[in-house]
């Protein structure tokens, strides 16, 4: 699934090619990429007619485009394999294609993609966000990612030092703080040599800044590398792929030594997923550590 760093990107992408386009039409070729539109297809197609995009915005794995016409913005998350293309109108349809949204200049489409169908596209009412902008409703729950300038180090350390649970379940808890997935996840833990079961009361506000800083640290280092592309699944709004999987140090190199001790890198099973570590860097906490 896309992460953070692969959700930027696209949207910087969106913001480039479509921010200040006016929408001519929308064609929804799958209903079920619009599932999250409560009002249905009808609703979704008729709110974006004739309206203009402004200011891609994101938290977390969410990114919406306010609309001109009101209090509303234009949301997707691109779940599994969603992918938003800036395309040539004369371009033939991707296989995967699900939604089109044309503009009045007749330049470049922008397409849906989804082959897995988990993610998607809805037209939501944007509402306070208590630090005087918005945010679309259905993504007002969601904590701040640690890219946010708003984001609280202080609140998120005491936040989870005050959860008893394991680590990496914590860091995933889009309650707490949102855009780590499991890539991100394994290698900020690598980085700051704690193993996925650590309970989260055991440590220190210390060891919380360091924590958040390798997360930072690796996004970033993603950012500048434009994502990462296992597959074809996610690209972006070009087409293009990212080439951070070049810079992984965890995940997905199951016995492959570990480049700072050379032990061969595990692979462990985590919430229905898997997750990578070194066993001499990333040791199990004593009494076993919490799942």
């Amino acid at each position: 699934m896309p992460e953070l760093p692969e959700v930027e990107v696209v949207r910087r992408g969106v913001d480039r090619w479509v921010s200040g386009r006016r929408i001519s039409s929308v064609e929804v070729l799958e209903p079920r990429s619009v599932r999250r539109h409560v009002n249905g297809g009808a609703d979704f197609v008729g709110r974006l007619r004739e309206v203009t995009p402004v200011a891609a915005s994101r938290r977390g794995k969410f990114m919406w485009l306010p609309l001109d016409s009101g209090d509303e913005a234009l949301v997707a998350h691109l779940g599994m394999s969603g992918q938003l293309l800036v395309v040539d109108p004369a371009s033939e349809p991707e296989r995967h294609l699900r939604v089109v949204i044309r503009f009045d200049d007749g330049q470049h489409d922008l397409r849906f993609v989804d082959q897995r169908i988990f993610g998607g596209l809805m037209v939501d009412d944007l509402v306070p966000d208590g630090a005087g902008g918005q945010v679309p409703a259905c993504v007002a729950h969601i904590a701040r990612d640690p890219l946010d300038p708003l984001f609280d180090d202080d609140a998120f350390s005491r936040a989870i030092r005050r959860r008893h649970t394991g680590l990496k379940r914590a860091m995933l808890d889009q309650n707490l703080i949102s855009g780590i997935g499991n890539i991100y996840a394994d290698e900020a833990l690598w980085r700051s040599r704690r193993h996925w079961a650590m309970a989260t009361e055991t440590l220190t506000g210390a060891q919380v800044r360091v924590l958040l800083g390798h997360v930072r640290e690796v996004m970033a280092e993603a950012l500048a590398q434009g994502g990462t592309s296992f597959d074809s699944l996610y690209v972006n709004v070009n087409g293009e792929s990212g080439y951070f999987s070049r810079g992984l140090q965890a995940y997905g190199l199951e016995g492959q030594p570990c480049s700072r001790c050379g032990s061969p890198i595990r692979r462990e099973s985590f919430m229905n997923r898997s997750s990578f570590r070194c066993p001499k860097c990333q040791r199990v906490p004593r009494g076993g550590g919490r799942p």
